[in-house]
């Protein structure tokens, strides 16, 4: 289990930041296609920060048990968009993953300005850091469901776009296998891939 064993201290720190970076994420997806022109998030009651409209309950057990997990979907209908499908629907897919930057920077002021002087409270803020940083680079990654996909195929050229199109359906098993390949094989693609990103922001955020 991915929390099993772990100190009172950065267990609560780890919750809190998975349950508000997930909420967050899945709020801004809400507000930048209710912005686009899309009713559907508002309908459905998504255009909250409310973690129980946001949070999926397989997914969060997952998120428990193996590390990998999810949040709900915000559902979206790309035809009521102010502009064309694809740069809409990446448009909407990239307000996640910058929402949960946004956050991290916003969380890392105090540490940088040396305004929190208990060594606790700072390790938590950092937990809640890295926890955001984590997100929005999984989330960049260019597999469908992500919403790096979504990303890639609206701002791609069309030879591209079309191709990557191609590879949707299959993408919810590649990244499956993706994310047990380390406990199989013990070769982590994924986080050879999210390491160098989410450290070279850390670093960034921290100052160094």
């Amino acid at each position: 289990m991915l929390f099993s064993g772990l100190d009172p201290t950065t267990l609560v720190s780890l919750i809190i930041a998975v349950v508000v970076a997930i909420s967050v994420h899945e709020f801004a997806h809400a507000v930048a296609a209710d912005l686009l022109g899309d009713p559907t998030p508002r309908q459905q009651g998504r255009l909250t920060l409310d973690p129980r409209r946001h949070l999926e309950p397989w997914g969060s057990i997952m998120l428990l048990l193996g590390g990998f997990g999810w949040g709900r979907p915000v559902y979206t209908n790309p035809h009521y968009y102010r502009c064309d499908a694809r740069t809409g629907m990446a448009i909407v897919a990239v307000a996640g993953p910058l929402s949960n930057l946004a956050l991290a920077m916003f969380a890392s002021f105090p540490i940088r300005l040396h305004l929190v002087s208990q060594p606790i409270l700072a390790y938590g803020v950092w937990i809640f850091v890295s926890t955001n940083i984590a997100l929005l680079v999984f989330n960049l990654i260019p597999i469908s469901p992500l919403d790096g996909f979504k990303i890639a195929v609206g701002f791609l050229p069309d030879s591209w776009a079309y191709m990557l199109l191609r590879l949707e359906a299959r993408g919810p098993m590649i990244l499956m296998m993706l994310v047990i390949m380390p406990r199989v094989i013990g070769f982590d693609l994924i986080g050879m891939l999210m390491g160098p990103p989410h450290g070279v922001i850390m670093d960034l955020l921290h100052g160094a």
